[in-house]
């Protein structure tokens, strides 16, 4: 069926889901309104923008065949490889870390690129591997350098929450692909055995996250103050809030980073638990959207890729839920479309954008079929 009065760009896009995803950035320049004391500025109206700007790049990239983005994937993820040792050797540092690279116009995180690279990269690589290998090294070893090197350099920025997600991205793909279910139970394994000696070779700050992670009272005005505080702010709202404009936690500056790595804790005294609800299922319906498309997607290729950037976007929102609540130690990881900041949200709508692409694809196939 045609669309006269639509652009030809954006017919057959899932209408829904694009409303739900402006809802919630709606929901999030609300909470970042009020995070201000009812002001767009400082952050509100720049988000907005990187928004609006973010959205019309989504849908743009919704054009782009997945056939295409197979087509891109090693050289795309050697060049941001290369930005990534870029970094490493003449990088701007900023608040202790050096992750950026100064171009003049703009400054670039290069390692926000490479989590959606990692899984592209390991999509096609397991799209192209014959299903006889996946039990052999040959389905490992590539894997294991495509993820541990740009984690590697990650990790040396420092930036644990970044590095953690490229692996965790990579690992969804490779589990997705099919490999044994005791290789990842072993390394598991060796990694938890592991843990006290990973734990010395941290930085001083990291390591205080992890023993505040465990006992965030020990310091409660200290190091635990983020953790305790968030804490404070979630149980204040109880069921309903305190209302709009009228968080104490924010408005009284308690609450450290209310509006980056804690907006949730922000938006939960003011909205309550059933603001976090509404939330969580506005989350839990893209999701779900982007889990169907990897079952019913017809190509390995597609089916891959579309698992693991669902799987990325369900860790953003996982680790950074489970941060502010002190069920998992700070590692700097936002809320997309809520948490202020341009290289989360950007990365998300890259991965939806390339999401409605291989949706696109499939309806194109379903409609040259019914024909």
């Amino acid at each position: 069926m045609s669309h006269p009065a639509l652009p030809r760009a954006l017919v057959g896009l899932p209408w829904r889901l694009l409303l739900v995803v402006a809802g919630v950035g709606l929901f999030g320049l609300v909470v970042l309104f009020s995070a201000a004391g009812g002001s767009l500025t400082p952050w509100a109206a720049n988000q907005g923008v990187r928004f609006v700007a973010f959205f019309v790049a989504m849908i743009a990239l919704a054009r782009v065949r997945p056939e295409r983005w197979s087509a891109m994937a090693f050289p795309v993820y050697a060049v941001i490889l290369a930005a990534l040792i870029a970094v490493e050797a003449m990088g701007v540092i900023g608040g202790g870390s050096q992750r950026w690279l100064d171009l003049g116009l703009i400054r670039l995180q290069p390692s926000e690129f490479m989590k959606p690279a990692a899984i592209l990269v390991l999509a096609r690589f397991y799209s192209r591997l014959p299903a006889v290998h996946l039990r052999s090294l040959q389905a490992l070893w590539p894997a294991a350098l495509l993820i541990g090197v740009p984690a590697a350099l990650v990790l040396a920025q420092p930036d644990l929450g970044t590095a953690l997600m490229i692996t965790f991205g990579g690992v969804t793909v490779m589990f997705l692909a099919g490999l044994p279910l005791w290789w990842f139970l072993g390394t598991g394994g060796v990694i938890a055995a592991a843990l006290p000696v990973l734990y010395t070779q941290l930085h001083e700050y990291q390591q205080k996250r992890v023993l505040i992670f465990l006992d965030p009272e020990s310091d409660p005005l200290g190091a635990g103050y983020h953790i305790s505080q968030s804490k404070i702010a979630i149980g204040s709202g109880g069921l309903f809030g305190k209302g709009f404009l009228n968080g104490t936690q924010s408005h009284l500056e308690y609450l450290p980073e209310m509006h980056t790595d804690f907006a949730f804790a922000t938006m939960a005294e003011e909205w309550g638990l059933a603001g976090g609800i509404v939330l969580l299922a506005a989350f839990a319906y893209v999701l779900g959207w982007g889990w169907k498309l990897a079952v019913t997607s017809e190509g390995r290729f597609e089916r891959l890729l579309a698992g693991g950037l669902t799987a990325s976007i369900f860790y953003y929102i996982c680790i950074n839920l489970m941060m502010v609540m002190g069920l998992a130690p700070v590692v700097g990881i936002p809320l997309p479309l809520i948490s202020y900041g341009g290289s989360a949200m950007m990365t998300v709508m890259l991965c939806l954008g390339v999401l409605l692409g291989i949706d696109r694809a499939n309806r194109r196939t379903a409609a040259y079929r019914h024909i």
